[in-house]
C-alpha cells in the first residue's frame, strides 16, 4: 500500500515540474508580449483622440490589413478559430508570424478608429507563441494541445488581469458541453504567469465598481441572502443579454458572408466597411462607438465605465456598438470580439436597469459578464470574470446571468470552430 502510494506520489510531482518547467517560460513570454500590446494599443487609441481626422483614413489602412494578411498571413487569417481547430485536432500549426501580424493589425485598427477588442489579439498571440515553444521543446501532440490551451489562457489572464476567467475560458470555450481536466494546471499556472507578467511590467488594467449593497432579506423569520424580486429582474435582464449575444454573433457572421459574397474584388471589403463606419459616425455626431469604448474621447462620452453610472448611456448605446463592431470585424479589420461585447452588456445592462427600476452600476456589471458568456459559451468562465473583477458579494447574480443567457443565446457563437460535446439542455 504504502509503495504504491508513493510510486503515484512521484508521478503527481513528476507530472507537476514538468509542466511548471514547460509552462512558465511560455507564460512569461505571453505576458511580455501582451504588455506590448497593451501598451501600444493605449498608445494608438489616445493618438487618434488628439488627431480625430485619422479616422478618414481608415478605408486606406482596411486596404493594408488585408494585404499584410494576404501576402504574409497564410492561415494566420482564421485567428482564433485556427487554435481552437489546432487543439482539437494536431497537425497544421500556428504560424509564428500570427502573433507580430495580428498584434501591428490590431494596433493600426484602433489607431484608425476602428470598432473592435483585444481579447483575439492576446488569444492568437498566445496560441503562436505556445505553439513555437512546443517546437521548441519537442511536444508530442497530447502535449501541444495542453501548451496551446495554456496559451489562451496566458493570453486571456493577461489581457483583462482575471488569470482565474482566463484558466476556466481556456478550457472551457474548445468544446461545448464538455471541460478537459487535464490542462487544468498548465492554464491555471500560464494564467497566472500571464498576469503577474503584465503586472511586472507596469501596465495598469481598468477598475470597474460596482456601487449597490445587498441587504439582507427575511423570509418566515429566516435570512436569506437574495432578494428574490431583484433575482426575477435580473433573469428578465438575462433574457435579454443572451438574446443580444445571439444577434452580434449573427450579425457578425452575416455582415462577413455578405460582404465576401457581393464584393469580388476583396480588397474593397474593408474598404467598404470603413466607409460605412465613417458614414454612421458622421449621421450619429459623435464618435462614442469607435475604438476600444473604454476610456472617453471627451467629457460625457459614452464608454463601458459610464455606463455604471446612472444617466451614463444612451438607450441604443449598445446596439450602435453591435452595428459599428460587427462592420469592423465582418469586413476584414482585426482586433478582438470580446471588449465590444463588454461594452454591449454593459450598456444595455444600463439601459435595462432604468426600465426595471434596478440598480444601474449591478446590472451593468451583469450585462459585461453576460453577453460576453452567451457569445462565446462559456458561463463558468465568466461568472469566475465577474468574481475577479467586481468582488464576490454579488457572485449567485453572476451566475444566474452568465448561464441564463447562455441557454438563451441559441447555436451561434462567435468562435466558429467551437465543437459541440453536448447540448445546451
Amino acid at each position: 500500500m504504502f509503495k504504491d502510494y508513493f510510486s503515484k506520489s512521484y508521478t503527481v510531482l513528476h507530472y507537476i515540474i514538468r509542466w511548471v518547467l514547460i509552462t512558465v517560460p511560455v507564460a512569461v513570454a505571453i505576458g511580455s508580449m501582451v504588455a506590448l500590446f497593451l501598451w501600444l494599443l493605449n498608445w494608438a487609441i489616445h493618438y487618434r483622440f488628439a488627431h480625430t481626422w485619422l479616422l478618414y483614413l481608415l478605408p486606406l489602412a482596411g486596404v493594408v490589413i488585408h494585404f499584410l494578411y494576404k501576402l504574409y498571413g497564410q492561415s494566420a487569417e482564421r485567428g482564433n478559430n485556427l487554435i481552437i481547430d489546432e487543439i482539437h485536432k494536431p497537425g497544421a500549426g500556428v504560424p509564428r508570424r500570427m502573433a507580430p501580424l495580428i498584434l501591428l493589425t490590431t494596433v493600426i485598427t484602433h489607431l484608425f478608429g476602428g470598432s473592435a477588442g483585444r481579447e483575439g489579439t492576446a488569444v492568437q498571440i498566445g496560441g503562436s507563441i505556445a505553439n513555437l515553444f512546443a517546437g521548441w521543446f519537442k511536444l508530442q501532440p497530447p502535449d501541444k494541445q495542453v501548451i496551446l490551451t495554456a496559451g489562451i489562457a496566458a493570453g486571456f489572464g493577461a489581457v483583462f488581469g482575471t488569470p482565474l476567467a482566463g484558466t476556466i475560458f481556456a478550457m472551457e470555450v474548445i468544446t461545448i458541453g464538455r471541460i478537459q481536466y487535464n490542462t487544468l494546471l498548465p492554464c491555471l499556472i500560464a494564467g497566472l504567469i500571464g498576469d503577474a507578467t503584465v503586472a511586472a511590467w507596469g501596465v495598469q488594467h481598468t477598475h470597474y465598481h460596482i456601487s449597490y449593497v445587498a441587504t439582507v432579506q427575511s423570509f418566515y423569520g429566516h435570512h436569506l441572502s437574495v432578494d428574490f424580486w431583484l433575482l426575477l429582474k435580473v433573469v428578465l435582464a438575462s433574457v435579454c443579454f443572451g438574446l443580444a449575444a445571439y444577434a452580434f454573433a449573427a450579425t457578425a457572421h452575416g455582415v462577413k458572408n455578405i460582404t465576401t459574397r457581393f464584393i469580388k474584388t476583396t480588397w474593397l471589403i474593408p474598404v467598404c466597411g470603413a466607409l460605412a463606419i465613417i458614414a454612421l459616425t458622421f449621421i450619429l455626431g459623435k464618435p462614442d462607438y469607435l475604438s476600444l469604448g473604454v476610456e472617453p474621447e471627451y467629457p460625457g462620452a459614452v464608454t463601458i465605465v459610464s455606463a455604471f453610472q446612472q444617466g451614463g448611456v444612451h438607450a441604443i448605446s449598445w446596439f450602435w456598438k453591435l452595428i459599428y463592431t460587427c462592420i469592423t470585424l465582418g469586413t476584414g479589420f482585426k482586433g478582438g470580439e470580446v471588449t465590444p461585447l463588454f461594452y454591449i452588456g454593459a450598456t444595455l445592462g444600463n439601459t435595462l436597469a432604468e426600465v426595471l427600476n434596478a440598480p444601474v452600476s449591478l446590472f451593468a456589471a451583469l450585462g459585461f459578464i453576460a453577453v460576453f458568456a452567451g457569445a462565446t459559451n462559456t458561463p463558468l468562465a465568466c461568472t469566475i470574470m465577474g468574481i475577479e473583477l467586481f468582488g464576490s458579494e454579488h457572485a449567485l447574480l453572476f451566475a444566474v446571468a452568465c448561464f441564463v443567457a447562455y441557454y438563451c443565446s441559441g447555436d451561434v457563437g462567435i468562435y466558429t470552430a467551437q465543437r459541440r460535446d453536448a447540448g445546451k439542455i
